[in-house]
């Protein structure tokens, strides 16, 4: 059997930036690799939507071999890049065989940043993973399960109390949503409760919320989540995470739920490369989004510190998306013998989401908020569902969990969500 002689591309991680630089080489003669520790791709815009039960997985994610199942270049692994051998240009696994690559890309990504105080994690998941989704999903669920079961009224209200740290987009949608949850879906389904008076605190250290967008914009978010009763506090950092609650500045409050939105760490792999990383472990690039000193290795996406004029290009998806389609494109140029391309980055504005028929939109100089927002988002996020199942029975559903307020998917499993003071367990009939 003759042996393939076309350069090989190894791409590592399955994200915006990683899938999108495969699927733009699909008629490029090269030879593609994609390792990922997931076997899917995920549509992080949504995954607050999963953790709140608005949707399933499958809405949102879809299996890496299945989008690439057409694409002949391109083979599909499952593991994990846990180093770089950047002299023997080979990606190192923590199971099986090194991977040799003529070009290669990081694209993994980043994680949740406690800023220090790693310990917090136990106490105040992040959301980055369907995993994460899984278990913050069980763990909002159980919460109203244990406040039902709980006679002690000061117990009771720490379990329906909800702080979500970090006034940015994710902390903003997850605050919203809980407090619809709260309100309107699980509205007369307790007996001894009334889920409607939990307490939903939405906790930025900073001045305001949602800093990347107009000051005006940003009071209009804080005004639409206090229509849904949220508690915003800004201006006061938390200094302390642990089982019973937090510490606000010097204000205690006790809550049994605790959410992290506040900060984000990029992929460790990013140290292996052996250059100067940026306070977030991130890696400084080249203007065509290659690593000093070599030139056959790209980041993108999170993984990435790109400057474009004297701002950084924010963390988002379109950027990632833009990054990937730019390597694809400094790949050619590389098989062609051609030099590459400084990366631009088109800004095509700011969405966000605060609840239902509530956001906020700005796109280059249309600024809105309200219900007209609402839907520009909603239009915007189901049209990048490419890949995924039909868009229009997401829509569907996702219509039906609005218009109604019934979140199908509140179903908990895994871990142990059994109510404190439970009688004993009786055999199930056959």
């Amino acid at each position: 059997m003759q042996s393939d002689t076309r350069p090989h591309l190894v791409i590592v991680g399955g994200g915006f930036a990683g899938l999108w630089t495969a699927r733009a080489l699909a008629r490029a003669p090269v030879r593609i690799t994609l390792l990922d520790r997931c076997n899917h791709h995920l549509f992080q815009p949504l995954l607050y939507q999963v953790a709140t039960a608005g949707l399933s997985a499958p809405d949102i994610a879809a299996p890496l071999r299945h989008i690439l199942r057409k694409q002949a270049n391109a083979t599909v692994l499952l593991g994990e890049a846990v180093d770089i051998d950047k002299a023997g240009r080979r990606v190192l696994l923590a199971r099986g065989e090194p991977i040799s690559y003529d070009m290669l890309l990081l694209a993994t990504g980043a994680g949740h940043s406690y800023f220090g105080n790693d310990n917090w994690a136990e106490h105040a998941p992040g959301l980055k993973t369907l995993d994460d989704a899984f278990a913050i999903r069980r763990q909002i669920l159980t919460a109203f399960e244990r406040a039902e079961a709980e006679p002690d009224p000061v117990l009771r209200a720490a379990w329906l109390t909800f702080v979500i740290v970090g006034g940015g987009p994710t902390g903003v949608e997850l605050a919203g949503t809980l407090a619809e949850i709260a309100r309107h879906t699980l509205r007369r389904e307790f007996r001894r409760i009334d889920p409607g008076q939990s307490r939903v605190i939405l906790a930025e250290a900073g001045p305001r919320i949602l800093t990347s967008f107009p000051e005006s914009l940003s009071e209009a978010a804080r005004r639409q989540l206090a229509g849904l009763g949220v508690e915003v506090l800004t201006g006061k950092a938390i200094s302390a995470i642990d089982a019973e609650g937090v510490l606000l500045g010097e204000q205690r409050l006790a809550a049994r739920t605790v959410l992290w939105a506040a900060g984000v760490a990029a992929s460790p792999l990013g140290r292996t490369l052996g250059v100067p990383l940026d306070r977030a472990g991130r890696v400084p690039v080249q203007a065509d989004l290659s690593v000093a000193g070599h030139p056959e290795i790209f980041v993108a996406g999170d993984l990435a510190t790109v400057m474009q004029g004297d701002r950084p290009v924010p963390g988002v998806a379109p950027a990632a998306k833009q990054m990937g389609k730019h390597v694809a494109r400094c790949v050619r140029a590389r098989l062609a013998g051609r030099s590459t391309r400084k990366f631009r980055y088109a800004d095509y504005g700011n969405l966000a989401t605060i609840g239902r028929m509530a956001a906020i939109v700005d796109v280059r100089g249309l600024r809105i908020s309200g219900v007209v927002a609402w839907w520009f988002w909603l239009a915007a996020h189901v049209f990048f569902l490419i890949g995924f199942r039909n868009r229009l029975v997401v829509l569907i559903n996702w219509g039906w969990s609005y218009w109604t307020y019934q979140r199908n998917a509140r179903i908990i499993v895994g871990g142990k969500h059994e109510p404190p003071h439970a009688g004993p367990a009786t055999p199930a009939g056959n």
